[in-house]
């Protein structure tokens, strides 16, 4: 099979323009980014809906990652693919690629094969600047902030408990602590801080959770940055600069369209991470599909428990969505590492190693149930994947009582994917319940963070540090407790522990903080050693990346 970069290279990419007409939009309406990119007015969600039926969500979301890679965005394209080619009206909605991960141990985040978005090498790059964009808000906040210190402090902000620190979207473990404004009195007022990626950032979240422009600046106003030395909360609105972060922001609001390499319009826009945020595309994005399309395709990153948890107890929660499906995505790969095998040996055909990784597939089934959900189990096929494998897959699923497809749609396109888009029309037309949030807004916060462990991780008991048990009182103090909680934990495992893979049980999962983003409107629950800055690996993907002939090659 032709590589990614080969397969894209040889697609006839549409117009831009021919793109929005299948979202029954004319040329007036974009805002061009060149030939094959355009933003979308917001002004485009205040007209009616003209199509005859209610548009449908569906969620894509996987098992518990491993380095075989399950595919959520591969599937979530070929679905919406195989959708189109039944002649239904689909439309995407994915988070933007970070270049922290493509560059560094992931790599590019538009699909594969003949699955993928376009044009990659833009996306996967600065696209149209709203990552900029965000990291030049955030830093700016924390420059307004430094310079308030500087010149007289009239706030009373003790300097030992700023909150804010700054982003970069590249993996750079030198600075996950720093000491800034040293040189004297022209440097500022020394004090200790850090950078965090930009996937990381509040104000990432926030422009993922906004629903318009009044509604942006009245969460950047509520930005908790600071403690006065009297132990009183500091907002970004007390610093006066709304205003001008509201500016740098607001053509990144607006979300972005590109299209698969089968033509089906794509919406990109926010890109945090599920590990250490809420991990879903932007709420406008969203509300966009569902507007112009009957069939919203979205995804939640990494596993279910963690994308697509927060997906629904704060996304969906907040913007009064709902979905009419949900696909879980696996693969014979994944389930033979989660049953012991290693990443060589997982290609090999063995249906015994398939059979005992199954354990954590049943445990996301649950996890899914416990929103009053069925999922479709879609098995992403590769080229060596056993006939005795996927039966034993589909085996399981029969006795769950999930429907299951196999999906080619890595090699084959939207045409391998039909099997699944059949099973996820059937399944949306037979389901007619509301999710059910895991806990309610007035649950104490420890409780809330125990339901979460409990019910999607599988743990026993949650161990709160010192540090963790004095921040709940001031979630208390403060009147925060009533927040959402959004759980910062390794993508790889159930638990907080890397090295247990499929379905850990009896283990503790260990909090050492929490933190206020009142801004977002959640609360930020710091479990493990999980990071919010990664690091390079020893090859990073950025050694294979190059410009050839003035082509970008390497992005994979």
């Amino acid at each position: 099979m032709a590589s990614d970069a080969e397969i894209a290279r040889s697609a006839d990419l549409r117009p831009i323009e021919q793109v929005a007409a299948r979202l029954s939009l004319g040329p007036e309406d974009l805002v061009p980014c060149g030939r094959h990119i355009a933003k979308l007015p917001l002004a485009l969600l205040a007209r009616p809906r003209r199509r005859e039926r209610a548009a449908r969500l569906v969620l894509v979301s996987a098992l518990t990652p491993t380095p075989a890679g399950e595919g959520k965005t591969t599937t979530s394209i070929g679905l919406a693919d195989a959708l189109s080619r039944l002649g239904e009206s689909a439309c995407l909605a994915l988070r933007q690629p970070s270049l922290g991960p493509a560059f560094g141990r992931k790599g590019g985040a538009t699909g594969g094969g003949r699955s993928q978005l376009a044009p990659a090498d833009r996306i996967n790059l600065h696209f149209t600047g709203d990552f900029h964009a965000i990291a030049s808000a955030h830093n700016f906040l924390a420059a307004a902030l430094d310079n308030h210190l500087h010149h007289g402090n009239e706030l009373g902000i003790d300097p030992r408990r700023v909150l804010w620190r700054r982003v970069l979207d590249v993996n750079d473990r030198a600075l996950r602590r720093v000491v800034t404004g040293l040189g004297g009195p022209a440097g500022g007022v020394p004090r200790e801080t850090g950078f965090d990626i930009t996937a990381a950032s509040e104000v990432m979240a926030i422009l993922c959770l906004a629903e318009g422009l009044d509604d942006l600046r009245a969460r950047l106003e509520r930005i908790l940055v600071a403690f006065t030395r009297a132990g009183q909360p500091v907002r970004a609105g007390e610093l006066r600069v709304t205003g001008a972060l509201l500016a740098l922001l607001r053509d990144a609001l607006e979300p972005n369209l590109v299209q698969t390499l089968e033509g089906t319009p794509a919406l990109v826009h926010g890109g945090p991470f599920a590990n250490i945020a809420h991990g879903c595309s932007s709420v406008l994005a969203t509300r966009m599909a569902l507007e112009r399309a009957d069939w919203a395709i979205t995804e939640a990153g990494f596993g279910f428990d963690l994308g697509a948890e927060k997906f629904f107890d704060i996304k969906c929660a907040s913007a009064g969505l709902d979905t009419a499906a949900v696909v879980l995505v696996a693969t014979a790969r994944a389930l033979k590492m989660h049953g012991g095998a290693g990443p060589d040996a997982a290609a090999r055909p063995d249906p015994a190693a398939v059979e005992r990784g199954l354990p954590n597939l049943e445990k996301h089934v649950e996890n899914i149930r416990a929103f009053g959900e069925v999922p479709v189990v879609a098995l992403n096929r590769f080229a060596a994947d056993s006939e005795a494998e996927i039966e034993v897959v589909r085996r399981r699923c029969a006795a769950l009582g999930a429907p299951f497809a196999v999906s080619d749609h890595h090699a084959r396109g939207g045409t391998g994917a039909l099997p699944l888009a059949r099973a996820v029309v059937s399944h949306a037309e037979k389901a007619s319940r509301s999710f059910r949030p895991l806990y309610a807004p007035g649950d104490p916060v420890a409780e809330k963070i125990q339901t979460v462990a409990r019910t999607m991780y599988g743990a026993r008991d949650v161990r709160f540090s010192a540090a963790a048990r004095r921040d709940l009182a001031e979630i208390e103090r403060l009147g925060c407790a009533g927040l959402p909680v959004c759980i910062a934990k390794i993508p790889g495992s159930l638990s907080d522990d890397p090295g247990l893979r499929g379905r850990p049980r009896d283990f503790e999962l260990r909090v050492r903080g929490l933190e206020i983003a009142a801004g977002a409107g959640f609360l930020v629950v710091l479990t493990g050693d999980v990071l919010r800055m990664p690091g390079l690996p020893p090859r990073p993907r950025a050694e294979d990346i190059d410009v050839v002939e003035g082509r970008i090659v390497g992005l994979a």
